[in-house]
């Protein structure tokens, strides 16, 4: 006779995500990265994940292997050889690495070119701008993506950029207006098997003190690792 077998339930893989963040070598005068590091870190600590943070951003992106998220959060840092760098990058896209761009680590990375046909954003000296930070309504358009699925329009203390270049293909999921025009500040797009979120709003603390700017940020990681 044979006996029943108990059915196995396997344990679910911890998802690990690795912040870059602006400190050291790698911080400008403009942003607080190391309270809007430990915020993203909060947010994802919650879904989860196994968080680390790091401002070793440039040692750290040569070799990316053994993470889940990548979350950008980081200044160009100083003038260094960038082959390393990029050469990890690369191989953590081909490996489906998901990326989460956040405010100034959306347009810079290690002054690598190919940040901009990643995030899809670039700032351009002389053209992109933003207004001081402080109250803003952001727009959402919640057909247009699961992210934003179940999102609405919202109110937020931010520094909201404007007149970025940015890539043909993307499609807004928030925007904002400015000087008469609406600026795209969040959206999803694929390069191979990674899936990137870009998210332009995170300035200070007070950016993550928005619930609904904690619950994109939480949909857009998950959507990035394939658990939305």
């Amino acid at each position: 006779m044979t006996t029943p077998q108990t059915p196995q339930t396997a344990t679910p893989a911890t998802t690990r995500t690795l912040i870059l963040s602006g400190g050291g070598a790698y911080r400008d005068p403009w942003h607080p990265f190391a309270d809007t590091s430990r915020r993203l870190a909060e947010i994802l600590a919650g879904l989860g994940h196994q968080v680390e943070i790091t401002e070793d951003v440039g040692d750290r992106v040569a070799d990316l292997r053994g993470w889940d998220l990548i979350v950008a959060n980081a200044a160009d840092g100083p003038e260094a050889d960038i082959r390393p760098a990029l050469a990890g990058l690369l191989k953590a896209l081909d490996r489906g690495t998901g990326v989460l761009a956040v405010h100034v680590g959306a347009c810079t990375l290690l002054r690598l070119r190919l940040w901009e046909s990643v995030t899809g954003a670039a700032w351009v000296g002389g053209q992109s701008t933003h207004p001081p930070a402080g109250p803003a309504r952001i727009t959402t358009y919640p057909g247009r993506h699961v992210i934003t699925e179940p999102a609405g329009d919202f109110d937020i203390v931010d520094e909201r950029y404007a007149f970025l270049r940015t890539a043909p293909d993307i499609v807004p999921l928030a925007a904002h207006e400015y000087q008469g025009r609406v600026h795209p500040l969040l959206w999803a797009r694929e390069r191979g098997p990674s899936r990137i979120v870009t998210d332009l709003l995170g300035h200070d603390a007070r950016s993550f003190d928005c619930a609904q700017h904690r619950e994109l940020i939480s949909r857009a990681a998950q959507w990035v690792t394939r658990a939305l």
